[in-house]
């Protein structure tokens, strides 16, 4: 098996990373604030809404995994364009040296968690935002397509038809 898909019908990597984060998403009651994982992966990747789930493209597991990073950041630009009241934003915590980065990752595991908690305590100006794409306390520009209001959209229609979950108004 490679990989992409498994007993269920589902590609790992969107299971995980994008279905996961949009049913949570869609579930919980609405909280003050929210932050989404990306990866700096996801600035090199297309969203590919037309094949999300691998069935006419050869399987990559690298690339799956750009994808779905892709997909968080345009998930919390979406929750921040539909929740007025919710601070929704995403962050890319460095590429580190973890089981899943390797030991040669180049990044500093104790910088890494810093941005999630700046984010989620948001006393500092500069982190009371929503909408914004952060990596080492700084926002940065995220992949154009995280801010494209149509392809959020579809991404949510196509993750609530999937999951059986519709997303809160």
């Amino acid at each position: 098996m490679d990989g992409s898909l498994p007993r269920y019908g589902l590609p790992h990597v969107f299971a995980i990373n994008t279905l996961s984060a949009y049913i949570l998403t869609a579930l919980i009651d609405r909280p003050k604030r929210l932050i989404y994982l990306s990866s700096g992966m996801h600035h090199h990747a297309d969203a590919n809404l037309d094949d999300i789930l691998w069935r006419k493209r050869r399987w990559s597991g690298s690339q799956a995994y750009a994808e779905s990073k892709l997909h968080d950041a345009m998930l919390a630009f979406a929750v921040a364009r539909h929740w007025a009241d919710v601070h929704s934003n995403s962050l890319e915590p460095g590429w580190v040296p973890t089981k899943m980065g390797g030991p040669g990752a180049p990044d500093d595991m104790n910088q890494a968690h810093l941005t999630q908690a700046w984010l989620a305590e948001g006393s500092d100006p500069e982190a009371d935002v929503t909408g914004a794409y952060f990596y080492h306390l700084k926002r940065m520009r995220p992949n154009p397509e995280a801010h494209d209001p149509a392809l959020q959209d579809r991404l949510i229609d196509i993750c609530a038809d999937i999951s059986g979950v519709p997303f809160p108004a």
